[in-house]
C-alpha cells in the first residue's frame, strides 16, 4: 500500500486497509443514518455501476474519486482522465471493497458524485404539463423505482415533500437506473401550503387513493396539465392533501386486492398521465 501507479491521464492508488482515511466517502453503505449525515455533510452522492457513473457524469455532476477493482479500471478509463482534468481512483480488491462497503458489489465501482443545488420547484414546472409529487415516501427503493418508471413513461418533472426520501441516495440510484439523472426533481419547502404553488402555475391535482369514492383514473385526465399525488407506502396520501386535491382517483381492483404497492401504482397511473390524448 502507499504507491500510484501514474496513468497519463490519472492517477491509481491501491488500497489495502478499510480504514484508509482517503476512501471515507465509501464506508458503510448500509448504514442507512450515517450515510444520510455524511453525504449531506460533504454534499456528495454515490453511483454504482458503470451505466449509473455514466450517467450521472452525463447529466453534469462532478466525480470526486473513484473505488473499483481491477477488472473494471480499463473498461472506465475513459470517464476517469481525458476532458475530467483525471480522476483519483482507488483500487481495491474484492475482499477489501466488501470490507470498506458491507457488501459484496457486483457491478464491480462505485463513484463519489458532487451534488448540485436543487433547481426551485417553480423552476422545474416551467413548461411541464405532466408531474408526479411524492408526499412522504421514505422507501428509497420505492422512490428509485418511481423515478424510473417516470423517466420511461414521459414524466416532465417530479415534485418532492420536505420529508421524502432523497433521490440521490445509494439506493434510490441503483433502482432507478441513473433515471433520477434524467426527470427534472425539486423540493417543496412547505408540505401545509406546498400544493398551492402547483396550482398557482396552473396544475390540476389527482390524488391516487383507493378509496371507493374516487373515480376511475383512466377518465380522469383532461388536456390540460395534470399532476399526479401519490402518497407514502403505509398510509397513503395524508388527509390535508387529499382535500387539497381537485379530484380523488383510484385504479379499479380485483379479487378483493384493494391496492398496490405505490410503485406498481405509480407505473400504471404515470403511463395514463402521459398517454396520447390525455
Amino acid at each position: 500500500m502507499g504507491w500510484c501507479a501514474p496513468y497519463p491521464w490519472r492517477v491509481v492508488i491501491p488500497v489495502e486497509d478499510i480504514t484508509d482515511p482517503r476512501i471515507a466517502d465509501y464506508v458503510r453503505l448500509r448504514d442507512v443514518d450515517l450515510r444520510k449525515s455524511l453525504e449531506g455533510g460533504r454534499g456528495l452522492f454515490l453511483a454504482e455501476g458503470e451505466k449509473v457513473i455514466r450517467r450521472a457524469i452525463a447529466a453534469g455532476h462532478q466525480v470526486r474519486s473513484m473505488l473499483m477493482t481491477a477488472k473494471w479500471l480499463d473498461g472506465l478509463s475513459d470517464l476517469t482522465g481525458g476532458d475530467t482534468g483525471g480522476v483519483t481512483v482507488y483500487l481495491v480488491s474484492d475482499e477489501v471493497m466488501e470490507g470498506i462497503t458491507g457488501f459484496q458489489v457486483h457491478r464491480g465501482a462505485l463513484a463519489s458524485m458532487e451534488r448540485r443545488e436543487l433547481p426551485a420547484v417553480a423552476e422545474v414546472l416551467r413548461g411541464a404539463r405532466h408531474v408526479v409529487v411524492l408526499e412522504d415516501l421514505v422507501d428509497h427503493t420505492n422512490v428509485g423505482a418511481i423515478f424510473r418508471c417516470a423517466a420511461a413513461l414521459g414524466v416532465d418533472a417530479i415534485v418532492l415533500s420536505p420529508r421524502c426520501a432523497d433521490p440521490l441516495y445509494r439506493r434510490s440510484v441503483k433502482v432507478s437506473m441513473g433515471a433520477v439523472f434524467s426527470v427534472p426533481y425539486a423540493r417543496l419547502t412547505d408540505w401545509h401550503d406546498g400544493l398551492e404553488e402547483l396550482r398557482d402555475h396552473g396544475f390540476r391535482l389527482l390524488a391516487l387513493t383507493p378509496a371507493e369514492n374516487a373515480v376511475p383514473i383512466e377518465g380522469a385526465f383532461t388536456g390540460g396539465r395534470n399532476a399526479l399525488l401519490l402518497g407514502s407506502e403505509g398510509d397513503g396520501l395524508s388527509s390535508r392533501w387529499l382535500a387539497e386535491a381537485d379530484q380523488a382517483v383510484r385504479i379499479p381492483m380485483s379479487r378483493e386486492i384493494d391496492s398496490l404497492n405505490v410503485a406498481a401504482a405509480a407505473a400504471i397511473a404515470c403511463y395514463l398521465l402521459t398517454a396520447p390524448g390525455h
